[in-house]
């Protein structure tokens, strides 16, 4: 599921505006590497074995209460992990007034939309959201709309990042309108985290350069 977005947003944010990227922070950590990726190799697992939505929905379902439940327990940080649950919970619901396992994705598939249509009209008008997160991160404001290469570069790194929802969508819609539960819950996980954090590392060294170029270009300040 795609539960762990709201987290994964605001983790990317942080790390774009590092000067380096950590990979392992970039999944969460095997922690949440497990936490965003176990309910849905459940819920595929469980559809293989028994078929139909009741038994796949409830799976995992129950996985992620229990993850949760544990960060309970040890008393650590439970947002991402209800972050996930409420995705979980969202497409449990839509699968079971759908009545077909195939409902449990379609959550995900309408969020993935909402993203990329978000990205394109930011860079439609000019005001790339990958530019507005790392001017807003690094304290520069919007200053790199005056320049017309960083603004370029913030425009290609928002392209990078549409395009990782756009692969997303033409990948699984095709795999729902066919009903193909089991291929699109691997495609899900498949081009959940990883793909997640490996966009993720190319939209950084876009806004990485974007800011170096700019800093190269400002006279350094006179002295006397």
């Amino acid at each position: 599921m795609s539960g762990e977005q709201p987290v994964a947003d605001s983790r990317a944010a942080r790390l774009l505006g590092g000067e380096t990227f950590d990979l392992h922070e970039a999944i969460g950590g095997w922690r949440g590497f497990v936490e965003s990726s176990l309910p849905g190799i459940v819920f595929v697992a469980a559809y293989l074995l028994w078929g139909g939505f009741r038994i796949p929905v409830i799976a995992a379902g129950a996985v992620m209460a229990v993850l949760v439940l544990i960060r309970l327990v040890q008393r650590t940080p439970v947002v991402q992990a209800v972050s996930g649950a409420v995705g979980v919970v969202i497409g449990a619901i839509w699968a079971w007034r759908a009545g077909d396992a195939s409902g449990y994705f379609v959550p995900g598939l309408w969020l993935n939309a909402a993203y990329l249509a978000g990205i394109l009209v930011s860079m439609a008008v000019r005001w790339p959201v990958v530019g507005i997160v790392v001017g807003l991160i690094r304290g520069e404001g919007t200053h790199w709309r005056a320049d017309r290469a960083e603004l370029r570069r913030y425009q290609l790194a928002s392209a990078v990042l549409a395009g990782m929802f756009a692969l997303r969508l033409l990948v699984q819609v095709p795999l729902y309108l066919a009903g193909a539960v089991a291929a699109l819950g691997t495609a899900k996980l498949a081009m959940g985290l990883p793909l997640f954090a490996l966009t993720l590392w190319g939209v950084w060294l876009l806004a990485r350069d974007a800011g170096a170029a700019r800093e190269t270009q400002d006279p350094p300040p006179t002295t006397r």
